[in-house]
């Protein structure tokens, strides 16, 4: 399992994904987009955005968007997710990020606290005021500082052992699945012994 910068043919998987699980596609560019990737599959896990608001005195930093696929969930990916976010929005310069959800309590597990409304960025107020009005009515504002990240051991672990689909089970393929009978079939190289 690794976590990745998005594609731009991932765009279309992108905004189903949103879609059907409700999320903000507002000002959607899949470049801002990670996504999570099974390394054996190919199978994509879950995702994430960080936007930036551009305000006349400083530019402001939300990690948003961010989802797992329904079977993927309990694996560390949206930990790894956020992780990879906040090492992003380090790089760009940003000291603090925000993240305006009703899910704040996920978060929490990685340091992130609660703000005061009355201290967001004016910015951010009103995208708070547009979430709540649309795609989440529940949302609050959360902070964190980017050095202040901490990524819960079980997460990291679970994040490790996540390989091989949801609940999928690892199978040996045999000559049987390929419709080849191993008891009577001769094969090209074959010396006889």
């Amino acid at each position: 399992m690794y976590v990745r910068d998005a594609k731009n043919r991932e765009e279309v998987w992108l905004l189903d994904q949103i879609e059907a699980m409700g999320l903000d596609e507002t000002a959607f560019r899949s470049r801002d987009y990670v996504v999570a990737v099974d390394e054996h599959s190919g199978e994509k896990a879950g995702f994430g955005r960080i936007r930036v608001h551009k305000t006349d005195d400083r530019d402001i930093c939300e990690l948003t968007s961010i989802g797992v696929l329904e079977g993927w969930r309990g694996r560390g990916v949206g930990a790894h997710v956020v992780e990879r976010l906040l090492e992003y929005a380090g790089d760009q310069g940003f000291e603090t990020v925000y993240s305006l959800t009703g899910e704040g309590g996920y978060l929490t597990q990685f340091g992130f606290r609660r703000l005061e409304e009355s201290k967001l960025p004016p910015a951010l107020a009103a995208r708070l005021e547009d979430k709540r009005d649309g795609v989440d009515p529940e949302a609050v504002p959360y902070t964190l500082d980017v050095d202040d990240f901490e990524m819960p051991g079980r997460l990291r672990a679970a994040f490790k052992d996540a390989s091989g689909g949801p609940d999928e089970p690892e199978t040996e393929e045999t000559p049987e699945d390929f419709g080849i009978d191993p008891d009577s079939a001769t094969y090209k190289y074959d010396t006889g012994r």
